[in-house]
């Protein structure tokens, strides 16, 4: 276990430079989320002979991901930020890669805050389109749920997000520190677990919507518990009580309007 202990001492971030660009495995990470989410909904699509036009969803896939990519970073600064009130003073900012005129990227992406830009860049397409909301979103939850486990493992190899001290045999050291690889913890449990919960219910869904409310609650539930073992942000620490995270809060919120949404839905098929 010494080598993986020790793997971020022995693992370059940056994968290559093009020029003076430098090129993250957690970019290309992110890349690899996008393009398979794309395929795996695609696929699905083709293999369980879902009726929706080719066009239709490929524009689709253009308002989600720009609404995902908005979403988690405009979340980022309203959530998690120490410096929002600049960003909101100065909004073409929160999107500039430069600093001092060097390419730094773009550094600070919300989930919760993606997940809600997702959320209305598909009612604002549904509505542009006539298409339901409910049955598109089915679809999609299939790709993002396996894409996720990509966005994480960017998250591992980025050395961000670390896990709490622990001494368990497969932590990795953190400057020093050995912690959970909470990364790979949320990778298996809100990417991998929750795939498969969706591929087998889609054959068995009662109503278009179910597998989207599904993919909410399970979300929630093991983002919460992924949270006992990742380390709270460091500009923000414990939001109550020593244990209570802003990703745990958000969870709580998705969770209850999750719950709220299926009750209502089936209280109408009844």
């Amino acid at each position: 276990m010494e080598f993986w202990q020790n793997i971020y001492s022995q693992f370059n971030p940056i994968a290559f430079h093009l020029g003076p660009v430098a090129v993250h495995w957690y970019g290309i990470m992110y890349a690899l989320a996008l393009l398979s989410a794309i395929y795996v909904a695609k696929w699905f699509i083709n293999y369980d002979k879902i009726n929706i036009k080719q066009e239709i969803f490929d524009s689709y896939i253009w308002w989600a991901e720009i609404g995902v990519i908005l979403g988690a970073r405009i979340g980022y600064i309203l959530f998690y930020d120490t410096h929002t009130k600049y960003y909101l003073s100065h909004p073409w900012q929160i999107f500039n890669p430069f600093v001092d005129g060097t390419f730094t990227g773009i550094s600070g992406m919300s989930y919760h805050g993606a997940f809600i830009g997702f959320l209305i860049a598909s009612v604002l397409f549904c509505k542009k389109n006539k298409v339901s909301f409910w049955f598109i979103t089915d679809i999609a939850v299939l790709g993002i749920s396996f894409g996720y486990i990509f966005g994480r493992f960017g998250n591992f190899f980025n050395q961000e997000l670390v896990g709490r001290v622990t001494d368990l045999p497969w932590g990795i050291y953190v400057n020093g520190v050995l912690r959970h690889p909470s990364q790979i913890y949320e990778a298996f449990l809100e990417g991998f677990v929750i795939f498969l919960i969706l591929v087998y219910f889609r054959k068995r869904k009662k109503f278009d919507g179910q597998l989207a409310i599904i993919y909410a609650l399970c979300y929630s539930i093991a983002r919460i518990t992924a949270e006992f073992f990742r380390q709270p942000d460091i500009q923000l620490g414990f939001i109550y009580g020593g244990w209570l995270t802003m990703g745990m809060l958000q969870s709580f919120f998705i969770l209850i309007v999750a719950l709220l949404i299926l009750f209502i839905m089936k209280k109408r098929l009844t």
